[in-house]
């Protein structure tokens, strides 16, 4: 199949979350299947083209994008996912992808996004490429159907032409005022108060998209359901609950080349699932590196986050000076984000030396030694569509603590529940208490050496490869072209 794949943030290129490493790893599995990909994406100046084989795509020199009364002149940089046949376009605009970061709370945020739509269509027309689906991602280009339906339906290039929208995050939904249906190319009695694509007095991006889209997938079983609900459907659950026949769940991947402790190039010694004996070592590395006073009975707890009230670490915060005095637990946390959270871990460093150490801000490598060298990673997540880490902390051997939502709740088994099938802890109630009563859950099986190796085989030997989600991505684009709106 021919598959346009348009993204806000792919992986090596420029990153904030998880629509990153999606955009990365399922566009390269899908090629290896023999599907053609072009996935196109702004060049934000973050971005050193030169360094990843990148050249300027002649034929696209200065092309104008019509967008309302305006012609706004781009590049486009041509080059391919590394060690890959996926072909990528980087849309070079200064003038909107110069910003010093990928996201902004400018005033024309709408315009950036709808400028790599058109773009991306653009491109599309100028190689003749007609694609079987159009696969959008989140709010950012959530428009390609309707464009496709209102805007670019003339053409035929795009008649057999096929939408998929995959949510990442129901929370960021892209609202903006109704004037900007004209710079897209949409009817604008369609974004006012009233019409399909208006929700909250606004123009809706992410709504739109909902109600053109063939198809629409979500990054986890359990949060397709979650976000049909009251709870979690950020208002558009009526919506989902209404093409909840066209809404699939599908559980990220993750790269598992990169993410394979018996190989990886951040991490001081490798191991596998029948030789522990380099984790250990990775402890000690760790601790070295940090600062941690850290022996083989002493837990160490693993953090690697954003920050954000979604994360859940106020419920950590009303407990952690209990865990500090009740348990001997180590953490090492990595993550920048709210202030509070910031200043909060980086006073309990202060007061808990050689306990708790925290780096703030990102660091790969660190990031793939912490899940090395802990014994246990906690995502308290109030809602994760899908989440990482915890299928890295299984594939280390470490052994996550998690609230039982959306992706956390399809890869994390409760070794109490399950006793057969465990791979680590989990809570059903989002409170301080269950928190840490999961916690100490948790230190209990840990004393254990040889019940703790059992949740650290079963974790290991999992299968989060991208193989099956993109095997379930053909099918619903397959189904999508049989079956269109």
């Amino acid at each position: 199949m021919n598959v346009c794949f348009v993204t806000s943030e792919c992986v090596p290129f420029a990153k904030t979350g998880g629509l990153a490493d999606v955009s990365s790893s399922l566009p390269i599995v899908l090629s290896q299947k023999g599907h053609k990909i072009k996935l196109v994406m702004p060049l934000y100046d973050s971005i050193s083209v030169l360094d990843y084989g990148f050249f300027k795509a002649s034929e696209l020199d200065r092309t104008e994008i019509v967008m309302g009364q305006e012609s706004i002149p781009i590049d486009v940089w041509y080059g391919h996912l590394l060690g890959s046949s996926v072909e990528v376009y980087l849309i070079d605009c200064p003038r909107f992808y110069h910003r010093g970061r990928i996201y902004t709370d400018d005033n024309d945020e709408a315009d950036r996004f709808i400028l790599l739509q058109h773009a991306a269509f653009v491109i599309m027309q100028r190689y003749n490429f007609s694609p079987d689906i159009i696969h959008s991602n989140d709010w950012q280009t959530a428009l390609m159907p309707a464009m496709l339906k209102y805007h670019y339906n003339w053409d035929r290039l795009f008649s057999t032409t096929r939408t998929v929208l995959s949510i990442h995050n129901l929370a960021y939904q892209g609202l903006t005022h109704p004037d900007f249906t004209f710079r897209a190319g949409l009817p604008r009695e369609l974004a006012d108060n009233g019409g399909l694509f208006e929700w909250s007095n606004s123009f809706s991006f992410l709504k739109t998209g909902i109600l053109t889209a063939d198809k629409l997938s979500t990054v986890s079983p359990t949060y397709a359901r979650e976000i049909q609900t009251d709870s979690f459907g950020e208002g558009l659950d009526g919506l989902l609950r209404m093409r909840s026949d066209s809404l699939r769940g599908i559980l990220n991947g993750i790269d598992t080349e990169i993410w394979n402790p018996s190989t990886d190039p951040f991490i001081p010694n490798h191991f596998d699932e029948n030789d522990l004996s380099g984790k250990v070592a990775c402890r000690l590395a760790l601790s070295k590196e940090l600062g941690l006073s850290l022996d083989a009975n002493e837990p160490l707890m693993g953090i690697v986050s954003r920050f954000a009230s979604q994360k859940g670490f106020d419920l950590l915060v009303v407990i952690f000076k209990d865990l500090m005095k009740y348990s001997n637990l180590r953490f090492a946390i990595l993550g920048s984000g709210d202030a509070f959270y910031e200043n909060y871990f980086e006073q309990m460093s202060k007061e808990y030396p050689g306990r708790v150490v925290l780096y703030k801000g990102f660091n790969e490598g660190l990031a793939h030694r912490i899940e090395a060298a802990s014994d246990m990673f906690l995502m308290p997540s109030y809602y994760e569509p899908c989440g990482l880490n915890q299928m890295y902390s299984l594939r280390y051997g470490t052994i996550p603590i998690v609230h039982k939502t959306g992706g956390l709740a399809d890869t994390v088994f409760d070794a109490d529940e399950f006793p057969m099938l465990g791979t680590g802890f989990s809570f059903w109630n989002a409170t301080p208490d269950v928190l840490k009563d999961t916690i100490f859950r948790a230190l209990d099986w840990f004393e254990s050496k040889k019940k703790w190796k059992t949740l650290q085989f079963r974790g290991m030997t999992q299968d989060f490869s991208w193989t099956k989600s993109a095997d379930e991505y053909v099918d619903m684009y397959q189904s999508a072209v049989v079956t269109a709106i």
